[in-house]
């Protein structure tokens, strides 16, 4: 493995901002956390419960907000959003590995498809007919791609990657191992005695800076495509069921199941395991709860949870509720009781 380059806390305010406090000649040559962190590390403190994780931390340097700036003597980085700024900077250290541009020789490339100079295609890739490939795309080995799938410049596709006849990928793409693009969505109609199937003759569309997380498949849709807009965020085993749209910037927790022709908003976030059943409309900048069911619409921007998803607050106070529905039961056969009591000696 190659030695990784280091940076003075200098250099690395000189890219992203923030004030130094202590020796801005501090070199750095990778991030970790504040309890496993050496001398060359830089650790961040988001939040408080790892302030004594602080105090004996080993870190070279560490990224702090400025309510934390005083809470230790370690040179520091001062900024807004610490875990922002970790994320940029453990970006800096962590680049996405260089594959070497060619074409495995056991890869199958089928006529019709020109593979760019600057693009790898890894062992055992199979790239169908009329292919559109990107400057700079990386397959990875044992990736389907189907006729006529369009890969944006610079996507890339880890190992075993599926991806169906037709859909289409944005620039900057990220797709993860055993995720499938392009699947028939779930179309069946009653007939009488057994199901028909219903042909899914739409497609996919993904824009850019898009990442799909391990084994998570997006559904072809029945008739239009389904969508996903630019810089979406998918995590692991999601479920994206046919003619969806996922607004921009929208990130998904894994376990999360969509129900076909549903539309999700722009900077919306869902919690991990959460169920949206069909035909519903949620609206830009909506958090929805881990294991929330989501069975109406939500119209307007905010956070939702439980089961139906209804707003946070009433959600909060109708948990607490039930949690003292016992005590409350108790009390209300006490009073009547007392009631019945009085009653008899009337």
């Amino acid at each position: 493995m190659a030695t990784a380059k280091k940076y003075r806390l200098a250099q690395i305010v000189e890219r992203f901002g923030g004030e130094i406090i202590g020796n801005p000649r501090t070199p750095i040559s990778q991030v970790a956390t504040l309890e496993h962190a050496g001398a060359q590390h830089i650790a961040f403190l988001v939040h408080g419960k790892y302030r004594k994780q602080l105090a004996g931390t080993h870190a070279g340097a560490v990224i702090l907000g400025t309510a934390d700036s005083a809470l230790t003597e370690l040179p520091r980085i001062v900024c807004d959003d610490p875990y922002l700024y970790f994320a940029k900077v453990s970006s800096l250290f962590n680049p996405p590995p260089l594959a070497s541009p060619g074409v495995h020789r056991t890869a199958v490339v089928e006529r019709g498809t020109r593979v760019p100079a600057s693009a790898s295609v890894a062992a055992g890739a199979y790239i169908g007919r009329r292919v559109k490939l990107g400057k700079g795309v990386v397959i990875g080995a044992g990736c389907y791609l189907g006729d006529g799938v369009e890969l944006g410049a610079a996507s890339r596709l880890n190992a075993r990657v599926t991806i169906y006849a037709g859909c289409r990928l944005g620039e900057r793409v990220l797709v993860h191992s055993g995720a499938v693009i392009g699947a028939d969505g779930f179309g069946i109609a009653w007939d009488h005695d057994n199901w028909r199937k219903i042909p899914q003759i739409g497609g996919v569309a993904i824009g850019n800076d898009v990442e799909i997380g391990a084994n998570t498949c997006i559904d072809r849709g029945a008739l239009e495509d389904t969508v996903i807009e630019n810089g979406v965020k998918l995590d692991n085993l999601i479920q994206i069921g046919h003619n969806v749209r996922v607004g921009a910037h929208t990130a998904i927790a894994g376990c999360t199941g969509i129900a076909g022709s549903t539309h999700i908003g722009k900077h919306c976030m869902i919690g991990g395991a959460a169920n949206i059943v069909g035909h519903l409309d949620i609206a830009d900048h909506v958090i929805i709860h881990a294991a929330a069911v989501v069975t109406k619409s939500i119209r307007k921007a905010g956070a939702y949870g439980g089961h139906p998803a209804e707003d946070s607050r009433s959600w909060a106070q109708h948990t607490a509720m039930l949690r003292n529905l016992d005590s409350l039961l108790e009390r209300l056969r006490k009073i009547e009781q007392h009631l019945s009591t009085r009653e008899k000696k009337t």
